[in-house]
């Protein structure tokens, strides 16, 4: 069961008024899912300046209205109504409001993946703060605030799922806003890479090398391997071995081809390559791989 949690307005010093629920997440939680620490919101009545350090914990917030500064690693950047910031907030931070008093709705959260996840987020090209163009994903992510808070206050006895459930959605949507290779100062590919990918799913039992993709997509090849992996989360070579151990897959479980057959079927080479990186990728044999389903 969750521990006490609290819904009180808080009042400081009459410099802001907020509302807020602190969550106390269970210990299942906290070992396996993300969770919630805190969920809320603000108006500010007077300027002022709020500072963190070495939190464990991530900061998502949006300015509803008003304007302001973030202080971020070494990085100072002005916020407007509609701007989303995702931080982690291990590193100091601080943000003040601007004399156009601003409104806020902010959740800290935490879990055992979610700095892998913000990791990624960084490695493609999110940024500190989102400077939503798409009214859509301000509404998107709003949304998902709105019914975190609403689990938050229940008295769901899964609720700690369902909290999960939303920040990963939360965590979705911000990961969507992240690809932003004009920030990193570069053309984005999108097209080519669709195209790209398209071509390793038709042909990954055939030999693929980063010059033939270099030549039939005219992608410089260094370009390419780091854009992909950016883009996709993993490098072309690993992309197109999940493909072949897919395909091994499906063939070991439905059809009666030998092993040796499946390995050079799938473009994995001969029985004792194949078994090799099978049993690297699953853990098991293909023999007892297919055995087992």
């Amino acid at each position: 069961m969750n521990k006490k949690k609290e819904s009180l307005p808080q009042f400081h010093e009459g410099i802001v008024s907020s509302n807020r629920i602190l969550y106390t997440a269970s210990d299942f939680a906290k070992q396996s899912l993300m969770y919630l620490q805190e969920i809320g919101e603000l108006v500010a009545n007077k300027p002022h300046k709020s500072s963190r350090d070495n939190l464990s914990s991530f900061l998502f917030f949006i300015v509803e209205s008003g304007s302001g500064k973030l202080y971020y690693e070494g990085e100072e950047t002005e916020l407007e109504e509609g701007d989303a910031v995702f931080i982690n907030c291990s590193k100091g931070y601080s943000h003040e409001t601007s004399l156009n008093l601003w409104k806020l709705k902010w959740i800290h959260f935490s879990g055992n993946s979610v700095k892998g996840i913000y990791d990624k987020y960084v490695e493609r090209g999110g940024q500190s703060v989102l400077h939503l163009k798409k009214m859509e994903a301000l509404d998107n992510l709003k949304k998902v605030w709105e019914e975190l808070l609403s689990i938050a206050k229940s008295d769901d006895y899964i609720r700690d799922m369902k909290i999960n459930t939303g920040l990963s959605k939360l965590t979705e949507l911000l990961m969507n806003e992240s690809w932003n290779p004009e920030g990193r100062g570069e053309k984005s590919t999108k097209r080519d890479l669709s195209e790209l990918r398209r071509y390793l799913e038709e042909h990954f039992t055939e030999k693929i090398t980063l010059e033939d993709l270099s030549e039939r997509f005219y992608i410089n090849k260094f370009y390419l391997t780091r854009i992909f992996k950016e883009r996709y989360g993993a490098s072309i070579g690993s992309y197109l071995q999940n493909l072949k151990i897919t395909e091994a897959k499906r063939k070991l479980r439905f059809t009666d081809l030998s092993i040796q057959e499946i390995g050079e079927e799938c473009g994995l080479g001969d029985l004792a390559y194949f078994s090799r990186i099978f049993k690297k990728v699953e853990g098991i044999s293909p023999t007892e791989y297919r055995n087992k389903w």
